[in-house]
Formats: C-alpha cells, structure tokens, sequence
C-alpha cells in the first residue's frame, strides 16, 4: 500500500525533500517562523468557529458577539481568536527582526525576504478589518481613526479612505467591506500569493545558517 501510493503521488520524495534535510546549528530565535504559521492555523480555526455563529450586519453584529460570549466555549474561543491575533503580530514583526538582523534576507533569499513583509503588511491587515467586527464603540472609533490615517497618503489617500468605508461615512457598507476583506481577500492573498511561495523558498534554499564572528589574524598569535 506504502508503495503503491509512493509511486503515485511522489510521499517518499516529499519526505526526503521536506523533512529528511540538513540544517545548521540554530537557537530559539529560528522558531518565530513556525510559531507564525501556527498562530496563523489557530486564527484560521477559531475564525471558521466564530463565523458560524456571528452576522456582518449593523443591526445584529454586536448581539452576534455577545451571542457568542455565552455559547459553550464561545468565550474560550473568542479569546483565542483575540489574542492570538495580538500575539501573531508581536511573532512575525520579531521573526522579520530577527531574519533582518542576522543578515538572512541577503542573496540568494531576497525573494523570501520580500514574501515575508508582504505576510506581514497582511497580518497587519488582518488586525485592522477584524477590529471593527464586535461594532461596538472602541471598535467603531478606532477605525475611524485608522481611515482618517489612511487618508493622509499623499495622492492616493482620499481614495483609500473611500474604498475602506464604502461611501462617505462608516457604516452599513463599511462593516460589510470589512468582513469580507478580513475573512475572504486577505486570507485568500496571504495564502496563496505569499504564505505558500515563502515555504517553498524556505525549503528550496535551507535555512540560513546564524551569523559566525569572524576572528582577525593580528600577527601576534592571539
């Protein structure tokens, strides 16, 4: 059965390739990227569970939330949700330190180092449209500044800002926009233009190996 679908779908060769690879001598540092993938799995999960039970309408979206707070581990997985946005943020804007100041964006890697940031503008974005979601008033007046913000672009800002509220004002359209950019664009754009690219140029050029110091001969045999 092993070799019957081996010689099908190639298991073994994506074994050997994925998993049976040499890497270099790491610390913890070099774990930021797979916790990133996880908080990102755990955000995808507890999503799909919170979307099950809540409306993008104005008119029940706050009632949906409050809804959910008081479904069977409604609250639990609200906080999941809650939180490991938060944390998925700190993770990736510390991996990005740490693959920046290790040197690790350099040749041959700079097409990984540039699917990386284009996660992390997402990520961004992700935390942006998902805030407004409960409707309630931090939420509502929190986007109204980041729109106000947005709109400060040079040229392009006012359009921006119109895109993001669907008409003059936040409101019906705003929310609607939101929901989808947060549950249906973004993940669509992470996953697929960059989220997938970036591990498999991750496997295709191994990990970079941590930055040696380099010990300078002084004639003196020290």
């Amino acid at each position: 059965m092993k070799t019957w679908f081996d010689e099908r779908v190639g298991s073994g060769t994506l074994k050997k390739v994925l998993l049976d690879r040499k890497i270099p001598r790491i610390g913890w540092l070099y774990v930021l990227g797979s916790v990133s993938l996880f908080l990102f799995l755990l955000q995808a999960v507890t999503g799909i569970f919170l979307a099950m039970n809540y409306s993008p309408g104005p008119d029940h979206a706050h009632d949906s939330v409050q809804y959910i707070m008081g479904v069977p581990s409604g609250a639990f997985i609200r906080g999941l949700h809650v939180w490991g946005a938060t944390a998925m943020v700190v993770t990736v804007f510390l991996h990005m330190l740490r693959v920046f100041f290790m040197g690790a964006y350099k040749f041959p890697r700079e097409a990984t180092w540039l699917t990386g940031v284009g996660m992390f503008l997402i990520v961004m974005g992700f935390g942006f449209t998902g805030y407004l979601l409960p409707w309630d008033q931090k939420a509502y007046w929190a986007t109204v500044v980041g729109v106000t913000l947005a709109e400060q672009v040079p040229y392009v800002g006012k359009y921006i800002g119109s895109i993001l509220r669907g008409g003059p004002t936040i409101g019906v359209v705003t929310l609607t926009r939101f929901y989808a950019l947060h549950v249906l664009l973004l993940p669509a754009l992470f996953v697929g233009v960059f989220l997938i690219p970036h591990l498999f140029l991750v496997v295709w050029h191994g990990i970079s190996a941590p930055p040696e110091r380099i010990k300078k001969e002084d004639g003196s045999g020290n």
